[in-house]
């Protein structure tokens, strides 16, 4: 049986649509039941309170080719409530996107329907699953939509009410409602449960109409089981301008089956086969209907998403130049690179308040119509360039390094989403001086590489964050650059190349006795330690592992070689997880003798100027002489 409902949005549906839309909803239930009771796992009742707002948003609102994920007219839509997965693929199922054989076996291995989704399916976005991610990530991909593309495509999100908790919600709908992004739709599915009893406000709408109206969004509240009443709300909410809509919709969890409609005890429960027998069949048994989901409103510009009609190909990129000896502090260095890129029309930026420190106001002064201010919120800060990655742009986002430990759990489900954002910490390590240590980053390098599939890179100058930077652009996955506040020399001279994976040797000696590997800061510190150490006759070989991860293994080998295995290694950095870890990770399974002096900030910094901490912390230049002499005369 195909059902279909291609009338007009903004056309009631009739009483005969009205049963086929709750026949649908329950299609949806059983299907929940049936792969999740085969699986032996999954959250069939979170699933169910929510199925009659899917149903009408497939078969009534939703605008997708099945065929062409990739149309970027395409509307997106993201389960920001990622354990209702059975919902999503019966969903698939009914829409014809998949078939009834996989979707039953959901969560079996091998399978693309995993236990959450993730992108493995080419009809989802983003990973989800990490509650409070899903909608800030949405207004990412709406703010792309009304500031970028400039195409019509809506952006729906269905949002668990346990979730509602969560502050990048709201940081969220603060942003949406600053922007007035009126192409993004919330689904708040308040089914008054959580995983161990009542959410904090239960069917309390009321609270939720509020807050949701004091970040500058429409509200609608409505009962979550009327179809017609969801109908209306989501064609009222596609009419709405200047504005995001949230639909509040009041449901049950475990809604069509009585043994276990709002009833606590059964979230994340599969129900028994016994008892999946009595639900099946309580629900009417099993169907087999399938809507048809209208197509894109409007055909996609012959370009691309991103690129205008009739736009030329992308200029060629100009690097500043700088003079070898004049100093320039590297997150300035990364201003103006940013700069420089932007005449490439993909690249986007955005910073969490702090642009004038970072450097990413040079960017908005250039290109302000794809600059996007997210203020003191590094949570949205991150999701909003996932969200402008899965629209295809090329996404750099900047803070204060310390402050994307905020972000951290966005920042590891980019990874899962095979999302490709650029991450710019400024102001990192003990250099920063008087601020302290609540805004010294002492733990990034160590976050940032332990994220799958990451890269992380630390310049020395000014020439190589600017090259660095336009590698960046061209990089996928997460990558992580982090800069120092402080204007130091330029060391390279601007035809020098800094592949990512690479590292330079400033400094080596046919008779070099100790290897010094730092990065960053700690360079300049190591050059002035390098001068001291050859007037004692003590030759050292210096390299500048600026890209941390992937690290440069041939370099680390040769010069374990050509100086037996006597490292220094000097790092504004916690001695956990950074440089000397990724250097020791890599030369581990060589099994080879190395004999370190690991300097690294061990103990708590307090306020000093740069000279003052770095000495205090064991890795200015003084301590890297007595570490490489005392390495050299055994």
């Amino acid at each position: 049986m195909t059902m279909t409902t291609q009338t007009d949005r903004a056309a009631a549906p009739d009483n005969t649509e009205i049963s086929k839309l709750k026949e649908l909803g329950q299609q949806l239930r059983v299907d929940g039941i049936r792969m999740s009771t085969r699986a032996g796992s999954g959250h069939p009742t979170s699933s169910m309170s929510a199925a009659d707002l899917i149903a009408v948003l497939g078969a009534r609102h939703l605008r997708y080719d099945w065929k062409k994920p990739d149309n970027p007219a395409n509307d997106h839509l993201i389960f920001s409530k990622g354990h209702a997965s059975p919902l999503l693929y019966a969903f698939y199922r009914a829409a014809g996107a998949i078939d009834q054989d996989e979707m039953m076996k959901y969560r079996t291995f091998g399978c693309r329907l995993e236990g959450h989704p993730t992108p493995a399916i080419p009809w989802v976005d983003v990973a989800t699953g990490s509650l409070g991610q899903g909608l800030p990530i949405a207004v990412g991909v709406a703010l792309a939509g009304k500031r970028l593309d400039r195409l019509p495509y809506r952006v729906w999100v269905l949002c668990g009410d346990s979730e509602l908790a969560e502050g990048s919600i709201w940081e969220a709908l603060d942003k949406a409602g600053h922007y007035q992004l009126d192409n993004l739709i919330v689904l708040f599915d308040v089914n008054r449960l959580g995983q161990r009893g009542e959410t904090e406000f239960g069917w309390d709408t009321g609270i939720y109409k509020e807050r949701v109206e004091a970040f500058g969004c429409r509200a609608i509240v409505i009962d979550g089981h009327d179809v017609a009443s969801i109908d209306r709300a989501m064609t009222e909410a596609a009419s709405t301008k200047d504005r995001p809509t949230v639909i509040i919709a009041k449901t049950v969890k475990g809604k069509g089956f009585a043994e276990i409609e709002d009833k606590d005890g059964w979230h994340g429960k599969p129900l028994p086969p016994e008892m999946a027998e009595r639900a099946i069949k309580e629900l009417g048994g099993v169907r087999n209907l399938q809507m048809e989901v209208h197509l894109p409103a409007v055909e996609p510009p012959a370009a691309g998403a991103a690129r205008p009609a009739g736009r030329a190909e992308e200029p060629a990129v100009q690097l500043p130049e700088y003079k070898r000896g004049e100093k320039v502090a590297t997150r300035l260095a990364y201003g103006e690179a940013l700069r420089a890129i932007g005449v490439r029309h993909k690249i986007v930026a955005m910073d969490g308040e702090v642009s004038n420190s970072t450097y990413a106001d040079l960017f908005k002064q250039a290109y302000p119509d794809r600059f996007f201010e997210m203020f003191i919120a590094e949570q949205q800060l991150v999701a909003t360039a996932v969200g402008m990655s899965v629209r295809g742009y090329i996404p750099f986002a900047s803070t204060f390094a310390a402050f994307f430990s905020r972000a951290y759990d966005f920042i590891r489900m980019a990874s899962i989403s095979e999302a490709n954002i650029r991450l710019v910490g400024s102001h990192a390590g003990v250099e920063i001086g008087a601020d302290g240590p609540s805004q010294m980053a002492l733990e990034d390098l160590a976050a940032m590489r332990a994220v799958r599939g990451s890269t992380v890179l630390y310049p020395s100058d000014a020439t190589s964050t600017g090259k660095l930077v336009e590698e960046m652009a061209k990089q996928e996955g997460i990558v992580y650059m982090r800069t120092t506040r402080g204007a130091y020399p330029v060391i390279y001279p601007a035809s020098e190349a800094f592949p990512i994976g690479g590292s330079k040797l400033l400094a080596h000696h046919a008779d070099d006795r100790v290897t010094i590997i730092a990065a960053g800061v700690t360079v300049h510190l190591a050059l002035d330690a390098v001068s001291v150490l050859e007037k004692e006759g003590i030759n050292c070989r210096l390299i500048d592992l600026y890209s941390v991860k992937p690290v440069d293994l041939a370099a680390l080998k040769e010069a374990r070689k050509a100086t037996e295995g006597r490292f220094v290694i000097v790092e504004d950095h916690y001695p956990q997880g950074g440089l000397a870890a990724s250097v020791l990770e890599a030369l581990a399974p060589l099994g080879e003798t190395i004999q370190l002096r690991h300097l690294a900030v061990d103990g708590l910094p307090g306020s000093g100027s740069s000279e003052e901490l770095l000495d205090a912390a064991g890795i200015s230049s003084r301590h890297i002489v007595s570490a490489a002499r005392e390495l050299a005369l055994r």
